[in-house]
């Protein structure tokens, strides 16, 4: 059997969970999945996947901005408590 080495790394307990999850459905624990990736690493010489920013349409940029602002000051916006008082709404509204 070869020689091993100890890696020690930190990640947020959720996460870890999440992966653990994961992986388990895939046959695999963390240690096999750390060492696919650390060969992949040496075999391409490279991280082997595209590392990059998460970008949304404009449309969606300004929905999740508007939720942070609604969750963070849900009093200063209109609720409703069922869907027939959202279409009131709409069939009353004039800037329709």
């Amino acid at each position: 059997m070869a020689k091993t080495d100890t890696l020690n790394i930190r990640i947020e307990p959720e996460l870890k969970k999440e992966v653990e999850k994961t992986l388990n459905d895939l046959g695999m624990n963390v240690a096999d999945a750390v060492t696919i990736f650390l060969k992949q690493v040496v075999m391409t010489d490279s991280i082997p996947f595209a590392i990059k920013k998460t970008s949304y349409s404009r449309d969606l940029s300004e929905a999740i901005v508007e939720a942070e602002k609604i969750e963070k000051n849900p009093d200063n916006y209109k609720s409703y408590s069922n869907l027939s008082e959202i279409v009131e709404d709409i069939n009353n509204d004039e800037t329709i």
